[in-house]
């Protein structure tokens, strides 16, 4: 724990490895996923609408360059001398053929400004021979592997048509820090079927995993998917959060986690458009003030609750 905060936060993470600002760009680089396009399944997890994370100036039918060029025009005019990590964000950014995977990182390796990358996958499309090349380019850029776990219990990852086990997701995340590669846990909180307990039990468990970063994110019902439609039909596997609640759910997670784990966010933000239950209409910023204000009230911290 940082002796000045509650937690380890992003922000300071970066600023420790980067003697200047950094600022994460997205990239959508038209990548599908292996339970979309019928290797495993199709239609994806039953969540899903990649739509409501991708920026507007990430878009697929532009080239990697492109995107960030149009990402650093965004930023910059603040910090003109800010750099940049790509970051591989839609869909499955390690499921295509290698040649093609190692053209769209070195063209954003490439771009002036840019530092490093994150990779956004899933557990169960990182093949060892692309460990090696991304082993590779760790030894020279900042590179950083999210893993999209979204629960540790098979059930729950089985009912949202996960398409991989939590063992997979242990053993690819074991297999990736043996390289010397950072990872990084996405996990959401609130998925059907998974009671506050439930949801406790993943910090404890992710908190065995070497692991450098967490992000938390709130169960978000998107319209046109597969889950909306559970909802309708099995609402008694659903529990919606409201926001103090769902405040002091990331506070009991945060105090049961590893002390050494960065919390890089707490929740995310789709465009209301795309919303079938109404969102919170609290920017993330606001969110996180109200954790903060919360936390500071509860006199806790990270790691409070952990146990080794």
């Amino acid at each position: 724990m940082n002796c000045c905060k509650p937690y380890k936060d992003f922000g300071d993470f970066l600023q420790s490895i980067f003697p200047f600002k950094v600022q994460k760009i997205s990239i959508n680089a038209g990548f599908t996923c292996p339970n979309r396009d019928g290797t495993k399944g199709r239609g994806g997890c039953t969540y899903c609408n990649n739509q409501t994370f991708s920026p507007q100036y990430a878009a697929n039918e532009k080239s990697v360059s492109q995107q960030l060029e149009e990402g650093i025009r965004f930023f910059s005019y603040k910090y003109p001398q800010m750099k940049y990590i790509a970051y591989f964000q839609a869909y499955t950014n390690t499921y295509d053929s290698l040649e093609n995977l190692l053209a769209k990182y070195t063209e954003a390796l490439n771009h002036p400004g840019v530092v490093g990358l994150i990779i956004g996958t899933r557990p169960d499309c990182m093949p060892d021979e692309l460990l090696e090349a991304l082993q590779t380019i760790s030894q020279k850029y900042f590179l950083l592997i999210e893993y999209g776990i979204e629960s540790t219990n098979n059930e729950t990852l089985q009912l949202i048509n996960r398409g991989h086990t939590y063992e997979e997701a242990v053993e690819t995340i074991q297999r990736t820090h043996d390289r010397g590669i950072l990872c990084g846990v996405h996990l959401i909180l609130g998925l059907p079927g998974e009671s506050r307990e439930m949801i406790l039990s993943h910090a404890v468990k992710i908190s065995q995993l070497p692991v450098t970063t967490v992000k938390l994110h709130q169960l978000q019902l998107i319209r046109n998917t597969m889950m909306v439609k559970q909802l309708k039909e099995h609402p008694e596997l659903f529990h919606l959060y409201e926001p103090d609640e769902y405040i002091d759910l990331c506070i009991d997670f945060m105090e049961r986690l590893h002390p050494d784990f960065v919390l890089e966010r707490f929740v995310s933000q789709s465009p209301k458009e795309l919303l079938a239950v109404p969102g919170w209409g609290l920017k993330n910023y606001e969110f996180t003030a109200k954790v903060n204000k919360r936390i500071k009230e509860r006199a806790t911290y990270q790691g409070k609750l952990f146990q080794n």
